[in-house]
Order: C-alpha cells, then structure tokens, then sequence
C-alpha cells in the first residue's frame, strides 16, 4: 500500500483507540511504516489543548473557543505530524479527525459546517485522510461504555461524557450523513458485537479499500462484515 492518511471516527465508547492500534499493527505486519497519532493531540502542543478541553464541565469553554482551540490542535498536527511522516513515505492512522470536529461542534453544538470546514480550509488547508472509518455503534451503548471506563480511570476527559444521550445521537447521525454525502473516502464499520468481531471487519474493509484503490474504485457505504 502506498503512503496513506487513515482516519477513524465514532462516537464516544465506540472502540476506536482499541481499533486504531489493531490497524497499525495489521499493516506493520505486512512491511508498511506506519504512525498511530490522535486528536486532539498527536504534538505536545496538542496534548496540552486535549488537556483543556477534554477536562472539567461542559460549560467550560463557549464553543467557538472550543471549536477554536480543536482547529489549532489540528494545525499543528498535521503540519509537524501527519504531512511530514506522508512525505517521507509512512502511512498514518490518527484517532479522531476533522470529522470529529463536524460531528461535535457541528451536529452537536449546532455551529454552521459550512463556518467549520471554511475554517479548516483556512487554517489547515486540503488535508482530508484518504479513508476515513467510522465505527458505527448505538450512541446509548456507546456513552454507556465510556462513562464506565472514564469511571474505572483516573483521567479526566469526560467533558463531552457529561452531556446528554440526544447530543450523542447527533453525533452518530453527523458521521453516517458524512459518509452519505462523501462515500468515496468513508466506510462505515458496523461496531456492535465482540472486539474481534469489530476488528475483523475493519481490517476487511481496510483491504478492501486498498485494493480498490488501486483500481479507482470506490468502497461502499456500508460494511457489516468479512467473514
């Protein structure tokens, strides 16, 4: 496979930071360098920003300044991170991307995505990944998951945990119609059932996709399974 930027999205508890390290390793396995990195995050000036707004009660920051401080996190990352480890030929696997950004303080702030992706194009620039997954799970479930391993840790990132189930159906709703309007660099991954359930269709649909790719066709919207 040629150098690629990977994204995955979902909701909160969905498994992602599980998945993304499985990725990295099914493709290390098969001689690609790769780099795992997250958002908000991947630079230490991004961890310290993940710090911020990650911690505390929701009425924290007003959600421009959150939505503010989510596109610097992004600049630097894809500026010191993602497009130099591309350049030199490493594909990248991050955990949350602009889509998160779309899904959060678009769908479930109510902040115009037209406003948000102008301002990704501004401040950023033209750097979608080639393939964003989207593990799609009941937004219930989901939150429930989250706010127990949040509950069973000592980190404090649970700001967005705080806030209602119909903020997190806003969520899920935002990536499905995200993958919807832009099919060709999205699969949505079903995430219910066991971890290795959910892996073995990611990684199906990932090899999928790259042999599409080689080919020029596009994936389809929906992936339930490969076995």
């Amino acid at each position: 496979m040629r150098p690629a930027f990977l994204a995955v999205e979902g909701v909160d508890g969905c498994g992602k930071t599980g998945i993304v390290a499985a990725i990295v390793n099914h493709l290390a396995s098969h001689g690609i360098d790769v780099l795992a990195t997250r958002e908000p995050g991947g630079t230490h000036q991004g961890e310290q920003i993940r710090s911020l707004i990650l911690s505390g009660a929701d009425d924290a920051w007003d959600p421009h300044s959150e939505l503010l401080l989510m596109t610097a996190a992004r600049v630097e990352h894809v500026r010191r991170v993602i497009l130099p480890a591309v350049a030199s030929g490493r594909s990248v696997v991050s955990d949350r991307y602009v889509g998160s950004t779309i899904a959060y303080q678009g769908a479930g702030r109510g902040m115009s995505v037209d406003f948000i992706t102008g301002l990704h194009a501004a401040a950023v620039g033209d750097v979608w990944p080639d393939l964003t997954i989207i593990l799609d799970l009941d937004a219930g479930i989901g939150l429930s998951r989250s706010r127990r391993r949040l509950g069973a840790s000592n980190v404090d990132e649970g700001r967005f945990e705080t806030l209602d189930l119909e903020f997190h159906r806003r969520i899920r709703q935002s990536y499905l119609d995200q993958a919807r309007i832009s099919p060709d660099r999205h699969v949505v991954v079903d995430a219910s059932g066991t971890p290795a359930e959910v892996l073995d269709r990611t990684l199906f649909a990932i090899d999928a996709w790259n042999a599409q790719r080689q080919h020029g066709s596009s994936l389809q919207l929906n992936f339930q399974g490969g076995t």
